[in-house]
């Protein structure tokens, strides 16, 4: 990868934190987080300001710009790639390292005295806003709103807001009418005595009113918010989408004026100005209740005194615990998925040995294979291709500078999904298409038996995530061995491929507990610069589990995977595998062949029913 020069867009921008046209008083640091308006993870171009003024284009990470230096945070999904993107004006700062600063830290160490560090109110979320502007002000130093974007005045071809045009979704998908939605959470607003309910995650709002959207790419939201009061629901979006007849008919739109629910829409950029009006009419003990995660912009709006804050929307749990509906429609998704893969992983046995496919390749060929599938509508994330040490790179995505050929005698590890109308999916395997080392088997066997572990582990209602991310690494960790991500996200039901409030990570970040409907990824690996990179994952529903004591009446729970592709055997050294991890590889397989096989058949698609086949065959330890 070329890095971004960088030295004159970091000039410009200096030069606007001195502009009184720009800034009340100079500013001596400006903060780019990576997030939207929304704090989503995934952005539209016209929110990339951090990748724009850095180089660094991966999903997560923070840019801060002083007088006289220009330092990223990101986390070890990115150390790889954030390097390689960024020129020597950046200083690289790798988060979770003991001698990283913070950026309150490494600010407060660069700053001269009584310094004044700007942001975008609307770009930084309210409780990040609380802490650097606590940890600032206890050094003489103070956080300030700069209301028109620094960035976005350097960046004159910035791409315009996407409008595309919306989708309804059915009951068949959904399982609950708006309407139901609604009622819930006014039910929860009640609970709480809150008399309104700000709506500010892009993906909370398209599940609770059963719309999709295309204006992020892999992530099917539409750029909104939503104000939901005792008696009124107020959808704040841009465009000509509501004139659509079908839209106007799913919100009722055309409904008598008087009729009992229907939706007020307004402007997306007036949000601001009516929760400011709403703010302004409250009674002394009215509460609005908004997510703490929502922008400080947002949440200084509201007076101390009426705000109700939670780290977790009701709408963000509700989302998580899925349905029947949702949990048959994931289900009919990742069926699709594996007839994709195993059509894939066939095509690529026979064509790898031949010398002509790339990183590239593949990845289209992914797409091509499920693109022919019933109801597919995008990818879900872009893919992850990568062969050799190109693998190694945790969010590595090919482009034409990188892309490397396939070889019979190195590692692919592929980490790819898609958005179908009755689901998400995302599923990672890494394949040898030779003969792989000693050590190379090694490595996968570990990751398998840390896969394994996590998905068959069986524990008391009411446990968090993060709690079992060490069942994950310990096979790992008895070899010294380790990786520098989580193990796994939730994953939203035909929304956010990475979605809160579930995950599994060694970060003990507030994660709710986990609940029976909840779907999350189970995701190990292990990777060596320059070498390999190994993945395995599922996606794995939270469902009750039976066992032979109940203490206090707890109940426990169990994982049982929805994905159902291969998981390649000649990869695992068979004499590490304990009998009980030799009988979850065989179950798991036969459970592939029973549902996949199938449906291959009835696709027609015979070669990679005999693939599924000759890759599920039992294995066994050596006696």
């Amino acid at each position: 990868m070329t890095p971004k020069i960088t030295t004159e867009l970091l000039a410009q921008l200096r030069q606007t934190m001195r502009n009184s046209k720009y800034v009340r008083e100079s500013i001596q640091a400006y903060i780019v987080p990576s997030g939207d308006a929304h704090q989503s993870e995934y952005i539209a171009p016209c929110d990339c300001r951090r990748a724009f003024v850095s180089g660094f284009d991966g999903s997560a990470g923070t840019a801060i710009v002083t007088e006289q230096h220009a330092a990223l945070w990101t986390d070890g999904r990115y150390f790889l790639q954030a390097a390689q993107q960024m020129d020597s004006n950046w200083t690289l700062m790798k988060m979770g390292l003991k001698k990283t600063p913070t950026q309150e830290d490494w600010l407060i160490s660069v700053l001269p005295e009584r310094s004044k560090v700007g942001v975008d109110p609307l770009i930084m979320a309210a409780d990040q806003w609380r802490n650097i502007s606590r940890a600032l002000k206890s050094a003489g130093h103070c956080l300030v709103p700069v209301e028109e974007n620094l960035i976005d005045v350097v960046w004159t071809d910035r791409p315009q807001r996407p409008c595309r045009p919306l989708m309804t979704l059915g009951l068949n998908y959904t399982g609950l009418s708006w309407q139901k939605k609604v009622a819930a959470l006014r039910a929860k607003m009640t609970e709480r005595k809150a008399s309104w309910f700000v709506v500010t995650a892009l993906d909370e709002v398209a599940w609770l009113f059963n719309l999709r959207g295309s204006d992020v790419e892999y992530n099917p939201v539409f750029f909104a918010y939503a104000i939901i009061g005792t008696d009124t629901i107020r959808l704040f979006i841009d465009g000509d989408r509501m004139t659509d007849s079908s839209i106007r008919l799913h919100l009722q739109l055309n409904s008598d004026p008087a009729a009992e629910e229907r939706v007020q829409v307004e402007p997306y950029n007036t949000v601001l100005a009516a929760l400011q009006t709403i703010c302004a009419g409250l009674a002394a003990k009215e509460k609005v209740w908004i997510s703490e995660k929502a922008s400080h912009a947002l949440i200084s709006t509201i007076p101390k005194a009426h705000r109700l804050l939670t780290p977790y929307t009701p709408i963000c749990l509700a989302k998580a615990v899925k349905n029947t509906t949702e949990i048959e429609g994931m289900k009919r998704a990742h069926v699709k998925d594996a007839v994709a893969l195993c059509e894939l992983f066939n095509w690529l046995e026979k064509e790898v040995p031949k010398g002509t496919v790339t990183e590239l390749v593949a990845s289209d060929k992914a797409r091509e294979f499920r693109s022919q599938q019933e109801d597919f509508v995008d990818l879900s994330f872009a893919t992850i291709s990568g062969t050799g040490p190109n693998g190694a790179i945790i969010h590595y995505k090919p482009v034409p500078e990188t892309n490397r050929m396939l070889l019979v005698n190195e590692i692919f590890l592929l980490d790819s999904g898609a958005q179908y109308k009755d689901g998400t999916t995302d599923v990672t395997r890494t394949m040898h298409f030779g003969t792989p080392s000693a050590y190379e088997k090694e490595c996968y066997t570990h990751v398998l038996k840390g896969h394994i572990a996590v998905s068959s582990a069986v524990f008391p209602n009411g446990t968090k995530g993060h709690l079992l991310d060490s069942f994950a690494r310990s096979a790992l960790w008895e070899s010294g061995l380790d990786y520098l991500h989580g193990t796994g996200h939730g994953v939203g039901a035909f929304l956010n491929v990475h979605e809160d409030p579930c995950g599994i990570s060694y970060k003990t970040f507030a994660d709710e507990p986990l609940e029976a409907g909840m779907i999350i990824s189970d995701e190990p690996g292990y990777y060596e610069d320059g070498s390999f990179g190994i993945r395995i994952e599922n996606v794995v529903l939270v469902v009750r589990a039976e066992t032979k004591y109940n203490f206090k009446d707890r109940g426990s729970l169990t994982f049982d995977p929805i994905t159902l592709v291969p998981i390649q055997t000649k990869m695992i050294n068979l004499d590490s595998l304990t009998q009980k991890e030799c009988d979850w590889v065989n179950s798991y397989h036969q459970k592939c062949r029973d549902v996949v096989g199938p449906e291959l058949e009835k696709q027609g698609r015979l070669d990679a029913l005999q693939w599924l086949v000759r890759e599920t065959q039992p294995i066994a330890k050596a006696h």
